[in-house]
């Protein structure tokens, strides 16, 4: 790992540590301190994410106006502040206000990281720095929850209030390490250049909308099977935590070693693919387990845990290889921001897929998942399009 690698690394571990700090205690903070309904809550992160949606592609444009290291920079510090207003928040109306507030600002942060990893990297190098970026979120977020955890047991009002606060500075402190790294110059838009060239980048919508399928991996393991192991299996429910130990294991090991070979956009197309069978997979062994006995369905869920992480894996390096393989460097940032909008698109409608395709359809749902993965890994394309603004 290079200096600028670990750099970027370590800015981010600051940002991901909020993160998971924020993932352990935002809701219970609002429902046991503020009495907030839980309905309530998350009415209003959902809403805040969907608007979140929007920022993505503008933040990336000013990404490639005024160059990723700066709006990075001044958006996670931004975002540290949004997030600190937090614990100001009395009811049901100001936490929508500030949640969507504050995942607007984190999803344009997010693009400017993306753009600002391109900027800084050659091509060939920029999937195994990014390789490197998710080993090492997964043990910051790792890191960030257990903190959470501890003020969860404390479960008192100043106990939150300093968590809360500890990751809005932990934000703005990554903000400033995004700070320390180099600049990265920008390009001029030439005359006659569209202002917005990915809306008109069809075949490269088209990849994003492939990877909001794809991407739909994650939801189904935070929300589909810990409902799927309680309900439907006769599997102890303390698997779904060996299962999340074994995917963020597997994650922090090898993630590095499997993205080698995908560097390139053809690397990334055959990664996908492989994916999209290894998730399908996955999604049968769970089913599968629906009719075992215990010893047999914790087994079987385990297998589907291992299928499934190899195929979270072998995705996240071929979104990583389109994504920036498929992006004309003169407008990464807009490109980022359109395949971050991608993902966050997907992981917001799971959740609501999975309780009404598990709820509605029972094992049948786990065919439906798997029909979806493997329709998005057979419409990859398999050459990189020819594409010109």
């Amino acid at each position: 790992m290079t200096p600028l690698v670990r750099l970027l690394c370590l800015a981010n571990m600051a940002k991901t540590t909020a993160n998971g700090v924020l993932m352990a205690v935002l809701v219970l903070y609002f429902t046991r301190s503020v009495h907030i309904g839980s309905d309530e809550v998350g009415l209003a992160l959902s809403v805040g994410a969907g608007i979140g949606l929007t920022a993505a592609v503008p933040a990336g444009r000013l990404s490639d106006k005024h160059g990723p290291r700066e709006t990075a920079s001044i958006l996670l510090c931004a975002l540290g502040l949004a997030t600190c207003a937090y614990p100001l928040t009395g009811d049901f109306a100001g936490l929508m206000i500030v949640s969507a507030l504050v995942l607007t600002i984190e999803s344009g942060a997010n693009a400017s990281v993306y753009a600002l990893v391109a900027g800084l990297l050659p091509t060939e190098e920029r999937v195994r720095a990014s390789s490197y970026i998710r080993a090492a979120s997964n043990i910051s977020i790792a890191a960030g929850a257990a903190a959470g955890a501890i003020g969860l047991y404390l479960d008192t009002p100043a106990g939150y209030l300093t968590l809360l606060v500890g990751a809005g500075s932990l934000f703005i402190v990554s903000g400033l390490l995004f700070r320390r790294l180099p600049k990265v110059p920008t390009t001029e838009r030439k005359p006659g250049q569209p202002v917005w060239p990915v809306l008109r980048d069809l075949p490269y919508v088209a990849v994003a909308l492939l990877n909001s399928v794809l991407v739909m991996n994650a939801g189904v393991l935070s929300v589909a099977l810990p409902i799927w192991i309680a309900q439907s299996t006769a599997a102890p429910t303390w698997v779904y935590a060996v299962v999340v130990i074994v995917n963020a294991t597997a994650v922090v090991l090898l993630q590095v070693r499997v993205s080698k070979g995908v560097e390139d956009v053809p690397g990334g197309v055959k990664a996908w693919r492989r994916a999209a069978i290894l998730l399908a997979a996955g999604c049968g062994l769970y089913a599968l387990a629906g009719g075992l006995l215990v010893w047999a369905a914790t087994a079987v869920l385990l297998v589907g845990a291992v299928a499934h992480v190899l195929g979270e894996m072998l995705h996240a390096s071929g979104a990583w290889a389109l994504g920036y393989g498929l992006a004309p460097d003169h407008a990464q940032g807009q490109y980022q921001g359109l395949f971050t909008t991608s993902s966050q698109l997907g992981q917001t409608i799971t959740p609501v897929l999975a309780t009404a395709l598990l709820t509605h359809l029972g094992a049948a749902g786990w065919a439906v998942f798997a029909g979806l993965f493997l329709a998005a890994g057979a419409l990859t394309p398999r050459q990189k399009p020819v594409v010109r603004q």
